[in-house]
């Protein structure tokens, strides 16, 4: 069903063009939630306990909070809508997947409107209690099989949504040096039989708030149960390889939901969608791990902007993010070379002309003043950002590709 506030997709351009007019190239955006059968919300991203399971408890608790996406979120059951943004204007909303389909060049940029005809990425909160199954993310070759893209990820740590660690705070990551392909498949084969083991292959690296990891596609990886910041290419593709989580079983469908249907019992075809060097790279967090870079030439006084999400993924640059910091009564112009989706993670103020405000508590279908899609041309022109609160007013906003010259790499941080 459509809410009769929802704009169609053939009506979109009017209502568009009086939004980027009166928002000065900034869209207002609506709270967009996701939920997980297979995992156990955290209840770290604001929304109302009592709306855990808005969705329905089949569906699973809400943990995620997706953010400026025009990406949808690959669940069974799924909502039409579910991971989609919307944009908020006039007391109506419309997806701004739609607004990028119309006004293309103007909010993401000619150069990636013509490369990808859409917003190519997405970022989220995702909030658990404990761990996420050990799993991977198809590369770009593996997910083109079943009509869909690769997905490499990055992980930050805000400090504002981690005021506990909840059950575990350490993240298993690839495979243990040394680590054989026929040792993965003994995991497989004994995926019946109760835990299957794969964890005893890989490594486990502390979590620790204010950091962040790059994680490439065809890389295992058990998120551990901070609330994470999370900007990746736009795609939900994924292959759990750990049969029991914390008790609960993980069915073979979720290893093999973004398989070719005649390799879902093909284990030597599961196998090789891992990338092996990556995951046994005796370097693994010299290769993988982000530290914030002050980016002196965007700071000033009463303001510091931070690299938090850089470096390249077999060379190319995908995405990126940074936090921005403005202390109490000051003020800064905010110039970027490109498109970004905003999200205020600390205190109140305003950007642009739109007021930004944190929540306490969000009810779910609730509107909030706390997120932003800023256009391409918004970006190269310069937004006025001013703190109007007594504490700092901190947000993160993350890029789509080949959105930086200078964007740092990997290890820079040291």
């Amino acid at each position: 069903m459509i809410a009769s506030n929802v704009v169609p997709r053939d009506n979109v351009r009017p209502i568009l063009e009086r939004a980027i007019e009166a928002g000065q190239g900034l869209l207002r955006l609506a709270p967009t939630w996701v939920p997980r059968s297979f995992l156990h919300p955290g209840r770290r991203i604001k929304l109302h306990p009592s709306d855990l399971y808005a969705y329905g408890a089949n569906r699973g608790g809400i943990d995620e909070r997706w953010f400026a996406s025009t990406t949808e979120a690959a669940n069974e059951g799924r909502v039409w809508h579910e991971g989609l943004s919307f944009v908020l204007f006039e007391g109506r909303q419309f997806l701004l997947r739609d607004a990028v389909a119309e006004h293309g060049a103007a909010l993401v940029g000619a150069p990636m409107f013509s490369a990808y005809s859409r917003w190519p990425v997405y970022s989220k909160f995702f909030d658990n209690m404990g761990p996420i199954p050990h799993h991977m993310h198809q590369k770009f070759e593996h997910a083109k099989l079943t009509g869909q893209e690769g997905k490499p990820e990055s992980y930050y740590f805000p400090p504002q949504y981690n005021n506990v660690d909840n059950n575990f705070c350490y993240t298993f990551m690839g495979l243990e040096p040394g680590t054989t392909k026929d040792q993965i498949r003994r995991c497989l084969e004994n995926w019946n039989q109760g835990d299957n083991g794969i964890l005893d292959l890989s490594r486990a690296y502390r979590l620790r708030r204010g950091t962040g990891w790059l994680i490439p596609p065809g890389v295992l990886h058990a998120p551990g149960s901070l609330c994470t910041y999370e900007p990746q290419w736009g795609s939900d593709v994924f292959g759990m390889f750990q049969s029991i989580v914390e008790g609960r079983y993980v069915p073979w469908s979720l290893l093999v939901k973004d398989v070719p249907p005649d390799k879902h019992q093909d284990l030597d075809y599961i196998i090789d969608q891992l990338d092996w060097e990556k995951n046994v790279d005796t370097h693994f967090k010299q290769h993988n791990y982000l530290e914030p870079i002050v980016d002196a030439g965007r700071s000033g006084p009463g303001y510091t902007d931070r690299w938090i999400v850089y470096g390249r993924i077999d060379g190319k640059q995908l995405f990126s993010a940074k936090e921005l910091t403005v202390e109490p009564g000051s003020k800064c112009v905010l110039r970027d070379p490109a498109a970004s989706g905003w999200i205020t993670v600390q205190g109140k103020g305003r950007i642009g002309p739109l007021a930004l405000q944190t929540p306490a508590m969000i009810r779910f279908g609730e509107t909030t003043e706390d997120e932003v899609f800023i256009s391409h041309e918004a970006a190269n022109r310069g937004v006025e950002i001013e703190n109007t609160g007594s504490e700092p007013l901190v947000s993160l906003r993350y890029f789509g590709p080949d959105a930086h010259a200078d964007l740092p790499c990997v290890g820079d941080a040291r």
